[in-house]
């Protein structure tokens, strides 16, 4: 299982710092301004996991995140400059990195000996806040705050069936598997046909 943890950490960092740039790139940010979007997209979310946690910062610890964080925003910087993109083409890959990055959290915060409950929110934490610092600092609206398609909640329904099939005994690398199938499809089922959560209107 932490061999999985470590690629699949890997794999998010990656995909992230893709999301990160695409979306500074609509905002024709320089190359200083595009690497510190996608940086913060991909490193933001685990580090405030780490913090709540007291565990090591995942990228002081082992650089090699850094490292891949800064290596794919250079890469998809320099593959997409100029190039003509679709607006919601990120949604794509930040679903992905949705999933990824909510079920590293949530393992991480179980092997630190998180409740169950807290260990699903430090989830839902990995795989929401490297977006939420995208957009901010991209000047939009973040994505989990919108009135849109799930998106939170996809990454807590995924993170509570890891922790569900671990509880009733299921391998931990399927469980992981089975838990990033669900929100990856939560989230693309949400999209596709623009499924939401009621939303709170208060009479007037």
């Amino acid at each position: 299982m932490e061999n999985l943890l470590y690629w699949v950490g890997l794999a998010a960092v990656a995909v992230f710092a893709l999301t990160g740039v695409l979306d500074a790139g609509r905002k024709n940010m320089d190359l200083v301004g595009v690497a510190m979007v996608g940086m913060a997209t991909a490193l933001g979310g685990g580090t405030v996991r780490d913090v709540l946690l007291q565990r090591p910062v995942f990228w002081l610890d082992d650089p090699i995140y850094l490292y891949v964080a800064l290596a794919t925003t250079l890469a998809v910087f320099i593959a997409a400059r100029g190039l003509r993109l679709p607006p919601r083409l990120f949604l794509i890959p930040d679903a992905v990195g949705l999933a990824l990055f909510t079920i590293v959290g949530t393992q991480i915060a179980l092997v630190w000996q998180a409740p169950w409950l807290a260990a699903s929110l430090m989830g839902v934490i990995t795989g929401i806040v490297g977006g939420v610092v995208r957009d901010v600092l991209c000047n939009e609206v973040p994505l989990v705050f919108l009135r849109g398609e799930l998106y939170a909640s996809a990454a807590w329904a995924g993170a509570l069936v890891l922790i569900g099939l671990q509880a009733l005994g299921l391998s931990p690398v399927i469980a992981a598997w089975i838990g990033m199938a669900v929100i990856l499809g939560l989230r693309l089922i949400a999209m596709a046909f623009r499924i939401t959560l009621p939303t709170y209107s208060a009479r007037k």
